[in-house]
């Protein structure tokens, strides 16, 4: 099966104070593209970057530009699964501020995927989350995603179409500058 990423890294970041996907990380990757190197040491392939105007990607990465990220993560998510070329059979989703998510989870959550469910996610503490692997089949419910939520509450409300996969923890998303030194060595694995 051939799986794509999509990266959203389109967000405002307004409570980070600047362009946080362009934050470095302690070992000196900005947090894109230490999300665009999880995302191939998982396997995934093509690795596609919704970004804002403005902000490069990475020259391993396809960008793709989002000219309106104050419409919220759906547009972003819709504008990613869009980009995902024809022989890709599925994609993962992946937050651009999720640089500690493990390429392990992203492989658990490949194996459990199966023909009689459309999406696969990340299971912590009583919810869904990121990654979300969902089958080509299925990128029309992106549709459904409004504002910046994304597919959470859609697919809450839906859990026939999900295979959960427990992952123990979500990768804890960096909003501010504290959440960003709160990291500090940490480093997927």
């Amino acid at each position: 099966m051939q799986v794509a990423a999509v990266i959203l890294a389109a967000g405002a970041s307004t409570r980070f104070g600047s362009q946080k996907q362009l934050a470095r990380l302690a070992g000196g990757h900005t947090m894109l593209e230490e999300v665009i190197e999880i995302a191939r040491a998982a396997g995934l392939d093509p690795i596609i970057a919704v970004v804002p105007p403005g902000i490069a990607v990475p020259p391993d990465a396809v960008p793709e530009l989002n000219d309106a990220p104050e419409a919220g993560m759906s547009r972003s998510l819709r504008l990613g699964l869009r980009a995902v070329p024809a022989e890709s059979d599925a994609a993962v989703v992946l937050l651009g501020d999720q640089p500690t998510v493990r390429p392990k989870v992203i492989m658990t959550i490949l194996a459990a995927a199966r023909g009689d469910r459309p999406v696969v996610a990340a299971h912590a503490s009583g919810r869904i989350g990121p990654p979300v692997l969902i089958m080509r089949s299925s990128f029309d419910l992106a549709d459904q995603a409004r504002g910046d939520e994304g597919l959470r509450s859609m697919l809450a409300a839906k859990p026939e179409l999900v295979t959960s996969v427990e992952v123990g923890e979500h990768a804890p998303d960096v909003d501010t500058p504290g959440d960003l030194a709160a990291l500090g060595e940490e480093r997927p694995g």
